[in-house]
């Protein structure tokens, strides 16, 4: 996985476009990293005032279905046995577009199961790990 870089080197690297008035491509040469980085940090010091490197990863789009939640399962508990493209329909009516995938992984989340039948009962005869 990728990791930021130091707080340090941007804030040397940013003093050194702004104070002794280097261009970016002079910057990154001399520190060896991108142009492109320093353009992003210099924008992020205009913009914050600050350097810092915000998190990494993590999931940053499932907030968009997780506000519709109740809408969501609203819909499917009016029909359990609804497909996940006639959801989809449902709530495209109701103007909430998403995804397939996008609500394939917000059952996962929600430990909810697309299945038409009740789950089995576990095997008395096969260990499970």
């Amino acid at each position: 996985m990728s990791k930021a870089l130091s707080l340090d080197l941007r804030q040397r690297v940013v003093a050194a476009v702004r104070d002794e008035g280097l261009s970016h491509r002079v910057a990154a040469a001399r520190f060896k990293v991108s142009a492109a980085s320093i353009s992003r940090w210099r924008a992020q010091e205009r913009q914050s005032g600050d350097l810092r490197p915000g998190p990494l990863g993590g999931d940053r789009r499932s907030q968009a279905i997780e506000t519709h939640a109740g809408e969501i399962l609203r819909v499917l508990e009016a029909r359990r046995d609804m497909t996940i493209e006639e959801l989809r329909s449902a709530l495209a009516e109701q103007g909430l577009g998403f995804g397939y995938g996008t609500l394939w992984r917000f059952f996962a989340r929600h430990r909810l199961t697309r299945k038409k039948r009740r789950p089995m009962p576990p095997s008395r005869t096969v260990p499970m790990c």
